[in-house]
């Protein structure tokens, strides 16, 4: 009598993230199947700032963090606040958005004028959304010099210091922006209209990783694709909305039906084909070129691998 083929066990995936848009396709795929179909089970763990999310995908206690394409850059070049062995090894293999920043502003702020003299937070004092802030409030004719910018750490924690009054504003991604409109801070700038094309979030990986568990990360950019299509169908918003409300406490439905709608725009939310923006990560080179200006970064391939995308019929 002929033996049943062993089932083939699922390949771990162990995901960090940040609060923030790129996690939903990642919920979705979770509780769809996607990542099963390919093979994979993934876990996702959110951590408190860049430093910890380095430490830990150096360390390889994480397989792909989810994070903005400037740690990769910042560790890459030995620029990061925290030396962390081993991180000079990142590479970005995923485009997933432009950050979709937004200055948030406690109540009574009404203009970047009114900034002058407030004290702002970001994650830390020299990653990209930081180097965001301050040209922005350059391009606003606001001087470094007129504010106190801090470092609070990641988004969930920025938000409840904006909330508590501890900070008076605070760059903030979809959707934490819409959460903190929600409870009543003002919005007071959309960056993307000041600074123009940036490369947000990306997935992430240790070059070594890569190379051990080629299969693996092309079988996790279809099964996020899948899951993004999923997402993105207008026929499966109201599942879509669910997950997300299991997955953020306390979202009421008009407020996760607005997260939606930004989410998947198009032109504005989670890009369709996660594909890495050269011109935006060449604008993500020049922040960091004028803000840590040890040297002059002008090649975007230095930080990608977009061989996996490829692979993966992208």
């Amino acid at each position: 009598m002929q033996q049943p083929m062993p089932v083939q066990a699922a390949a771990p995936i162990k995901l960090l993230g940040f609060a923030g848009a790129s996690n939903w396709p990642v919920w979705v795929g979770q509780t769809k199947g996607f990542f099963a179909r390919d093979g994979l089970s993934t876990s996702l763990t959110i951590t408190p700032n860049s430093t910890q999310m380095a430490k830990d995908m150096a360390s390889g206690a994480f397989d792909i963090a989810l994070t903005s394409i400037d740690n990769v850059v910042a560790y890459a070049e030995r620029q990061a606040e925290v030396g962390v062995p081993g991180a000079s090894d990142f590479v970005a293999f995923l485009g997933i958005d432009d950050g979709m920043l937004s200055l948030m502003a406690a109540p009574g702020i009404a203009s970047m004028e009114d900034l002058k003299g407030r004290v702002l937070s970001v994650d830390a004092l020299t990653t990209g959304f930081a180097f965001v802030l301050r040209e922005a409030l350059i391009k606003s004719g606001i001087g470094l010099d007129q504010v106190t910018i801090e470092a609070v750490g990641g988004g969930a924690q920025r938000l409840a210091a904006l909330l508590d009054g501890r900070q008076a504003a605070t760059l903030l991604n979809a959707p934490l922006d819409l959460l903190a409109e929600h409870a009543g801070a003002v919005r007071l700038a959309d960056m993307s209209s000041i600074i123009g094309s940036y490369q947000g979030v990306s997935a992430m990986a240790r070059r070594a990783w890569l190379d051990l568990r080629r299969s693996d990360a092309v079988a996790f950019v279809r099964a996020f694709r899948a899951s993004l299509g999923w997402l993105t169908d207008p026929a499966n918003r109201s599942e879509a909305t669910a997950i997300l409300r299991a997955n953020l406490a306390n979202i009421p439905p008009e407020l996760a039906e607005r997260i939606y709608a930004r989410l998947t725009d198009p032109g504005r939310g989670i890009r369709r084909d996660l594909s890495i923006d050269e011109e935006g990560l060449r604008t993500v080179l020049r922040l960091r070129s004028t803000y840590v200006p040890q040297k002059h970064l002008t090649d975007p391939g230095r930080y990608v691998d977009m061989t996996i995308r490829a692979e993966a019929g992208l």
